[in-house]
């Protein structure tokens, strides 16, 4: 089984924010591989929906606690299904990537993204795929270094411009086809 994570807060206050990409490059994902609409499981505290992907099960999740708490809903999943981290893949913001751009990684640390963090404080591992989105904005506190800012936290939470729109989409496109190429690469 292979475990597809988007990172997000839950609560229509934060559908549109930029910390909510993994939920949105989720609900895209859905949509392209015709899956079912996501539905509350309360034991798993997670939105989650299911299917086949080239002949692979695949669920989806939306953890329905809040970011820095994200993994705790991951580790229950994947203690349920005993997968493997090579078949978790986490969709989530990133700060450092400009906006309109993705970058596929394994392993590593979080970068200082919390929910990513809780993951792989919940999991015992860093060993998982990452489809990072980039979110980076034209914000004065976006060119700061990571390390470095105060208050990231009240700009990821922040909508995107209708200028954003157009990158931003090209790039939930873009990472749901190579969500896909990923798993009809997987064994």
């Amino acid at each position: 089984m292979i475990l597809i994570v988007g990172l997000g807060n839950p609560g229509e206050q934060y559908k549109y924010t930029r910390h909510n990409t993994g939920f949105t490059v989720l609900d895209e994902l859905a949509k392209a591989i015709g899956f079912d609409d996501f539905q509350l499981n309360k034991d798993w505290k997670s939105l989650t929906t299911k299917g086949v992907i080239n002949e692979k099960d695949v669920i989806l999740i939306k953890p329905q606690t809040f970011m820095n708490e994200s993994g705790k809903s991951v580790k229950k999943i994947v203690s349920y299904f005993k997968i493997k981290p090579g078949n978790i893949y986490v969709v989530h913001d990133e700060a450092d990537l400009p906006l309109g751009t993705f970058k596929i990684k394994e392993g590593g640390t979080s970068a200082g993204h919390k929910g990513v963090q809780s993951i792989i404080d919940e999991l015992g591992t860093k060993d998982f795929f990452r489809f990072r989105v980039g979110i980076e904005s034209e914000d004065p506190s976006f060119r700061i270094p990571i390390e470095k800012r105060e208050g990231l936290e009240s700009v990821v939470l922040k909508n995107f411009s209708a200028e954003e729109i157009t990158p931003l989409s090209e790039a939930i496109k873009q990472t749901v086809n190579a969500i896909i190429s990923k798993i009809k690469e997987a064994n």
